[in-house]
């Protein structure tokens, strides 16, 4: 095969993989000694990015290795293919992960200590069904709590190929320079992150005229259920009740 054709099967191996590819994977879909050697098809993934410049398309390698995937200016424009709408999450769960991702291994009782918050059972099991962190091991204290760290397909998913490529961040009040560094959606902000808005309480007397007399009810004393006078209510009540 010439370089041509090893450029084109290698595209058409990336748009119908769905996912990342990497080198390995991608000579191995050739045909015995028809394989190209592995710098034959880095030089071929080149060239198409290359060629992609121009175009819609570009090539991304992450960790898993390299995919097709539209640019970004594209996306926003192409949306409306998209029939189900994207998940939205929490700033909260956007920093339990950032604190993962960048000061892993590390607990959850260490997360809540920065964050200054507990956190939700919810946003660990949310990060762990996406398959962005795992259980790395267990910190040897009391209680051994585990110790959680990202996955490959966290950095496949936020376009990383190491650790190493994410942006760097100052603290977490630096979170939206984050966000626009690696494409997030905006989140929603925590629930009650302000006091809810109490309702309003029924009025028990409306604003009446100046002139208009309110008959106001005091009661200066409750009933003692012990007096005589309601002894006797009962024993009338009981002995209807037996007759």
């Amino acid at each position: 095969m010439d370089a041509v054709e090893i450029k084109y099967f290698i595209e058409a191996a990336l748009l119908a993989a769905g996912r990342p590819l990497n080198v390995d994977q991608i000579q191995k879909l050739f045909d015995g000694r028809m394989a190209p050697e592995k710098s034959e098809i880095r030089a071929a993934i080149a060239a198409l990015t290359t060629e992609y410049e121009e175009r819609g398309l570009t090539i991304a390698e992450v960790a898993s290795g390299f995919r097709v995937q539209i640019k970004a200016a594209m996306a926003e424009r192409l949306h409306k293919l998209w029939e189900e709408r994207p998940p939205r999450y929490s700033r909260a769960l956007f920093e339990t992960l950032a604190l993962i991702a960048y000061r892993q291994p590390i607990t959850r009782g260490e997360i809540e200590e920065i964050r200054g918050v507990s956190v939700s059972p919810n946003i660990t099991r949310s990060l762990l069904e996406r398959d962005w962190i795992r259980v790395v091991g267990h910190r040897d204290v009391p209680g051994r709590p585990e110790m959680l760290g990202t996955t490959r397909a966290f950095l496949d998913y936020f376009g990383l190929k190491k650790l190493e490529d994410l942006p760097p961040l100052a603290d977490l009040s630096d979170w939206e320079s984050l966000r626009v560094q690696l494409n997030l959606p905006e989140v929603e902000e925590d629930q009650w992150d302000e006091p809810p808005d109490m309702p309003d309480l029924p009025v028990l007397y409306p604003d009446a005229a100046e002139d208009a007399d309110v008959e106001e009810l005091v009661v200066s004393e409750w009933p003692d259920p012990l007096a005589p006078e309601n002894s006797e209510d009962e024993d009338q009540d009981a002995s209807v009740s037996g007759g």
